[in-house]
């Protein structure tokens, strides 16, 4: 499944060196409401015949990941004046500025001699008549076109927001079957846009809270297998597991990797009481970070890996607060009206999310590190267990609907609390949690 860039060549010149950094052709994002930016996505070329459907599929999956995002508006091919025939042809400006395309995009799409579908691409921004950056192809095994579509989305996203993209990564969650009360549970993996699902358990025992590792290659998750919750790591290649190496018969749950991978953090229960636990998995040295007679659950490292944010009820209620890694000074920031929990670093280290009920509503919000500047970016019966893209711009949750049919499903939200939108699962869906972005 590994599709890797083959190329990476100059195809076009840039009109001047800083013109990706100072041209017009920029979004940026911010909290106030957004124009989505017209973009034009010519359909790709096939450079023979068998390379036709994979042309057609890649150009319009192009389209459907950057319109989703909200920032950007594709202008349907039946308005184009030109038609780009020839992938090296002159671009006719003045035809795209006719109908409102701010930018490009061209490709074309061939078969290698090994049975690989190679695909390169261009942006332009129209007004100022420039390629917006380099060309470059990428390729991939015919099975891999949609990872193929979704590098090329992430190049163009980035060239024109100057965020890093999140399209080619794949998001871990648990799957679920059958009526409310008795619900089968398994850990599944899919396309951030809920293709390609794959299952990482069966049904025999409850499931929960899987978590990527910072390499994207295992999962950690919460089993209920041996009749009380214990951690597992799952290589999600091999689909090999084991256990985590802690004392027996405690309950341990609410996992999560350091950004090194090499160190797990973790709510461990015995005799009860319930703290966090570090553990290095090469060495299986175990370290107590917290001991309060309280609940203190749902670690969850900064991305320098200094700093642990965490819930705890050490307060009288739930609430948030932020210890250094080895458990030291922990600060309340939670201040807010309600109650706080399943906190989340952002990947870009700016930003926590959390869940938040309040007033008989849960809500997905987020605030600086220090608990300034709450903001709440979704209300309903029950929302919870956020996770962020990889470039710290999107969060995905569980959304559930009341009454006695309610079931889980996913939804994401950008971080201004702009374009909701349900991922098309087939079934229940609870749990997601990000990958990094893919090799």
């Amino acid at each position: 499944m590994t599709i890797f860039r083959i190329l990476l060549v100059a195809l076009v010149a840039l009109a001047a060196p800083l013109h990706a950094q100072n041209g017009p052709l920029r979004i940026e994002i911010t909290e106030g409401v957004i124009e989505p930016l017209p973009i034009a996505i010519s359909p790709f070329l096939a450079e023979s015949p068998a390379a036709a459907p994979y042309a057609r599929d890649i150009s319009a999956l192009i389209g459907q990941n950057l319109a989703g995002t909200g920032l950007f508006r594709e202008i349907p091919q039946s308005a184009f004046i030109s038609q780009v025939t020839n992938f090296d042809a002159p671009i006719q400006y003045a035809d795209w500025k006719a109908i409102n395309a701010q930018g490009l995009v061209t490709g074309s799409v061939s078969l290698t001699a090994d049975n690989r579908v190679a695909v390169k691409f261009r942006l332009f921004d129209v007004f100022s008549g420039a390629p917006l950056g380099d060309g470059l192809q990428f390729a991939g095994a015919p099975g891999d076109w949609r990872r193929i579509a979704h590098k090329v989305s992430d190049q163009v996203y980035s060239r024109i927001t100057g965020e890093g993209g999140y399209f080619d990564s794949r998001v871990v969650y648990v799957q679920e079957t059958g009526p409310k009360d008795a619900r089968e549970k398994r850990i599944a993996v899919m396309d951030y846009d809920g293709q390609n699902v794959r299952f990482l358990t069966d049904a025999a025992s409850i499931v929960l809270a899987p978590r990527f590792s910072p390499q994207g290659d295992r999962v950690l998750y919460t089993s209920y297998e041996t009749g009380f919750p214990q951690i597992y790591e799952l290589n999600v290649n091999t689909g090999q597991r084991r256990p985590l190496n802690v004392p027996a018969e405690t309950m341990t749950f609410a996992p999560r990797y350091a950004p090194d991978g090499q160190t797990v953090v973790f709510s461990l229960a015995e005799n009860g009481n319930t703290d966090i636990y570090s553990l290095v998995l090469g060495t299986s040295q175990l370290r107590r970070l917290t001991s309060a007679p309280s609940i203190e659950t749902a670690p969850s490292f900064s991305p320098d890996g200094r700093r642990i944010v965490f819930e705890s009820d050490r307060s009288g209620t739930q609430q948030l607060y932020v210890m250094g890694s080895d458990g030291s000074n922990p600060q309340r920031i939670s201040f807010g009206p309600g109650r706080y929990g399943t906190p989340v670093w952002s990947p870009r280290g700016d930003l926590i999310a959390f869940t938040k009920q309040n007033e008989g509503r849960f809500h997905i919000g987020v605030m600086r590190t220090d608990g300034s500047e709450e903001r709440l970016l979704t209300a309903s019966f029950l929302d919870e267990g956020p996770t962020w893209s990889p470039n710290g711009r999107v969060i995905m949750f569980t959304r559930e609907t009341s009454g006695a049919q309610g079931a889980p499903a996913l939804f994401s939200v950008d971080i201004s609390g702009r374009n909701l939108r349900r991922v098309p699962l087939d079934g229940s869906a609870s749990d997601p949690a990000w990958s990094p972005l893919l090799p």
